[in-house]
């Protein structure tokens, strides 16, 4: 899936971020998959996912709460998305999805390496691999390389570069904590892909390093 592809940062960075998925395809397996996503996001709480959300109908600010979420998957829902914060979870998680069986086509987002060894621990043959070659052109326009990191976790660029800066001068200001903050970074992300738990570190870390320069 292309919307998780292009997050920036360095492999130490990227170490807590992860992103697995269930997607059905028309005229295939569509039939019937409705239960199915239930089915998966309740195994992904259950299984430790710091966020869910659906590419359709929204994560669960726009539905009104993670019950609302679950509820109102059904068969219109094309993707739904569980976000992972540890490779040893996503191994668990991994290892139920498997003996639950649905019969559809799960994506696992991450460091090449960490997926490929998770997938190799789980007894799960990899179909495909999608890797992101970075940008192109003129990458001088771009914002900072701090702000892309919180930025490229929202892969529909829904988190806006203005709203990321007014968080980190509010988390530098005391007027929220990293974590408040990482969580207004993440209303807007319509599908429930970013990862608030990376976005509360790189607020803390931006806060740390900024304090730390002034000294």
């Amino acid at each position: 899936m292309t919307h998780t592809l292009h997050r920036v940062g360095s492999p130490e960075g990227l170490q807590d971020d992860f992103v697995v998925m269930l997607m059905s395809s028309k005229k295939i397996n569509r039939e019937g998959s409705g239960p199915k996503f239930q089915r998966f996001l309740k195994m992904a709480l259950d299984h430790g996912a710091v966020k869910i959300g659906d590419a359709g109908l929204g994560n669960e600010y726009h539905q009104g709460g993670v019950d609302k979420v679950i509820e109102n998957v059904c068969e219109r829902s094309v993707v739904v998305h569980a976000v992972f914060t540890d490779s040893g979870t996503v191994k668990k998680f991994l290892k139920a999805v498997k003996a639950a069986e649905f019969d559809l086509s799960v994506i696992v987002s991450g460091l090449f390496d960490k997926v490929k060894e998770i997938c190799h621990e789980v007894g799960i043959e990899m179909h495909t691999v999608d890797q992101s070659l970075g940008r192109w052109g003129r990458t001088d326009k771009l914002p900072p390389q701090d702000i892309l990191e919180i930025n490229t976790m929202c892969g529909h660029g829904m988190v806006a570069v203005n709203l990321i800066q007014d968080v980190i001068n509010d988390v530098k200001e005391c007027a929220c904590t990293p974590e408040e903050g990482a969580e207004r970074l993440f209303r807007p992300c319509q599908c429930g892909i970013f990862n608030p738990h990376r976005a509360a570190r790189l607020l803390r870390e931006m806060c740390e390093k900024d304090d730390g320069s002034k000294k």
